[in-house]
């Protein structure tokens, strides 16, 4: 096979995986057309049409799809040796992707990871901040942070940060005005400000749990927002309680702008973990990054 050939299948095969000749050329470091003329050539080589072509997206034909199932494996192979080679070299090196919240790309990934990219330049590395939850196979990423149990059963999930709580916090002029809750029922004579979730768009049900069994509550109240920053202001100004992770709100408490009520009812849970495929082969940057982030205690 000549050395053009092999770069055209790994074109067409990046171009199946994006579904976009632009990102695919964003990925590869090259031009939009110069990633079309390459999948054509090889379309013209095969005589086989490889893709659909719309003018919203790029799908495999059924041949295009049997061709990508059996260069992925090849290609993946073959950056799996790549890998292991770099154990030969005397400075670990590599690139590593990883998709995660932002708060946990702030107060966790960088501070530990900052360390390592000065000591080692041969490593690079690619945060992806996003609230969704990321396909990290799909979107070839190297790993992911989610809390630890919303981490997929076949993922290798390693702990990075503490537990945390669900904390419920009201200004002290708003207990004032309104009384306390004694228990979560009792929410629903109080004015509650709601997240509206990133991924799907629906409200997050408050959660608590009784005697080791969860118990969610649809709280209501007169604003609805989905941007936290603008959820504990609100409450501070005294316009309801909210539901959110100890960690935005522990230095509000601290300062004594917000009080805890509900304490009883939030056990903590599982904290941020890195996860990634269990079929992974790590890279000497790939283990460097583990052992940077791997949470002590």
């Amino acid at each position: 096979m000549k050395r053009e050939e092999l770069g055209d299948l790994m074109a067409f095969l990046v171009v199946c995986e994006e579904r976009s000749f632009t990102r695919a050329a964003a990925r590869l470091g090259t031009s939009q057309s110069s990633v079309s003329h390459t999948v054509k050539r090889l379309e013209e080589r095969l005589d086989l049409r490889l893709l659909t072509r719309t003018t919203r997206n790029v799908s495999p034909t059924l041949a295009g799809e049997q061709l990508a199932a059996t260069l992925r494996p090849a290609f993946d192979g073959i950056e799996a040796r790549l890998s292991s080679l770099n154990d030969m070299r005397s400075k670990p090196a590599g690139h590593v992707r990883i998709t995660s919240s932002r708060h946990a790309a702030i107060e966790i990934l960088w501070p530990r990871l900052s360390p390592v990219l000065a000591e080692h330049p041969d490593v690079q590395l690619e945060i992806s901040v996003d609230q969704k939850m990321t396909d990290i196979v799909e979107e070839r990423f190297d790993a992911g942070v989610r809390l630890g149990e919303s981490v997929e059963k076949d993922m290798i999930a390693l702990r990075i940060g503490p537990d945390l709580r669900m904390l419920t916090v009201g200004a002290p002029d708003y207990f004032a005005r309104h009384g306390r809750p004694q228990t979560p029922h009792d929410l629903t004579d109080h004015n509650c400000i709601n997240l509206r979730l990133p991924t799907l768009g629906g409200l997050y049900p408050w959660e608590y749990e009784q005697d080791g069994k969860p118990l969610n509550v649809r709280v209501e109240g007169q604003l609805t927002t989905n941007d936290v920053d603008v959820i504990i202001q609100a409450a501070i100004d005294g316009r309801g309680l909210c539901c959110l992770p100890d960690y935005h709100l522990q230095r509000h408490i601290e300062e004594k702008r917000l009080e805890p009520v509900l304490e009883q009812w939030s056990p903590p849970f599982p904290g941020y973990h890195l996860y990634y495929p269990s079929r992974r082969q790590a890279s000497p940057a790939f283990a460097l990054i583990l052992e940077a982030l791997r949470y002590r205690g």
